[in-house]
C-alpha cells in the first residue's frame, strides 16, 4: 500500500536557497528507507516539510491517501502523531526522567491540560515501559535524561516515537553524533522494531555502508533532486560519485 505519495515538492528560502527543486518520491508500507546525499542537499528540509515543521513553497504531499499540505489545527495534530521523529540532537527534555521522555510520545493523544500536568493513563505508561525494554534501557527509566550516554539518548528518542505508535517513522540522521558501535546499535534497534512493527521508516543518513546495510531502498538527492531510487545492490560506485560530487560532464552542462 502506498502510504506516502510526493509530487512536485519545492522549498526555496527567502534569501533564494533552493533546498527541494521537484521532487517526487513514493514510500510504501513497511518499508526501510534510507535517503543519502551530500551536507546541504536538503535531506533534512525534506523530512520537516513531511511533518510541517518546514512549509513546502510548493507541491503535493499525500500521507494515507490524504493531501496534508495547507491543513492546519486538529488534522494537522493528528497528522503529526502518525509520524514518529527521530532528530539528530535527540531533542529531549533532559532534567526530566527517560520514562518522561518516552511518555511525551503520547501528547498528542492528549488534551493540552492532561499533557501539561503529565496525566498520562496506566496503558500508557506500562506500553513507555515496555519499549523501554525493547530498546534495552528498562533498567535506566527513572534516570533523567542527561545522565545517559549520546547513543542511549538517542535510544530514548527511538522509544518516544514508537510510543507515539505511528505509521511512519522519520528519522533525521540519527547516528550522525554516535560512534561506530553505538551507531550499529541504534540502527540495529531502529530497523528491528520497525520491522516488527510493520512501520514505514524514512531515514537519513551519510554513511553509504550503513545505509547499503539496513535500507530496502535507497534515494539519493543532490541539490534538492531525487537522482537515485533503487534497492542498495543497485547503488554503483559511479552512482555515489554522483550523488555525492556531479561528474565534470554533468557541471559543464549546468554551467
Amino acid at each position: 500500500m502506498t502510504l506516502l505519495q510526493i509530487e512536485g515538492l519545492s522549498k526555496v528560502y527567502p534569501d533564494g536557497t533552493v533546498a527541494l527543486d521537484n521532487l517526487n518520491l513514493q514510500l510504501h508500507s513497511g518499508e526501510f528507507v534510507v535517503v543519502i546525499g551530500p551536507s546541504g542537499a536538503g535531506k533534512s528540509t525534506l523530512l520537516r516539510s513531511l511533518n510541517r515543521m518546514v512549509e513546502p513553497t510548493k507541491g503535493h504531499i499525500r500521507f494515507k491517501g490524504e493531501e496534508t499540505m495547507g491543513i492546519k489545527g486538529t488534522k494537522l495534530r493528528e497528522m503529526r502523531r502518525q509520524m514518529g521523529m527521530i532528530f539528530q540532537g535527540y531533542n529531549l527534555v533532559t532534567r526530566v526522567s527517560v520514562l518522561t521522555n518516552v511518555l511525551h510520545g503520547r501528547l498528542g493523544y492528549m488534551s493540552s491540560l492532561q499533557g501539561a500536568l503529565g496525566l498520562y493513563s496506566k496503558t500508557d505508561t506500562e506500553a513507555a515501559k515496555n519499549m523501554l525494554q525493547r530498546v534495552g534501557l528498562f533498567e535506566q527509566m527513572y534516570k533523567r535524561a542527561d545522565e545517559l550516554s549520546g547513543g542511549q539518548q538517542q535510544r530514548v528518542g527511538i522509544a518516544r516515537a514508537l510510543c507515539q505508535q505511528p505509521d511512519l517513522i522519520l528519522a533525521d540522521e540519527p547516528i550522525a553524533s554516535l560512534d561506530p558501535a553505538s551507531s550499529e546499535t541504534i540502527m540495529d534497534y531502529l530497523y528491528t522494531i520497525c520491522k516488527e512493527e510493520g512501520i514505514a521508516c524514512l531515514c537519513n543518513l551519510h554513511q553509504v555502508d550503513i545505509a547499503k546495510k539496513y535500507a530496502t531502498r535507497i534515494i539519493g538527492i543532490h541539490k534538492g533532486s531525487k537522482v537515485f531510487d533503487g534497492a542498495p545492490a543497485e547503488l554503483t560506485d559511479d552512482m555515489i560519485r554522483l550523488i555525492y560530487k556531479q561528474s565534470s560532464s554533468q557541471e559543464k552542462e549546468t554551467a
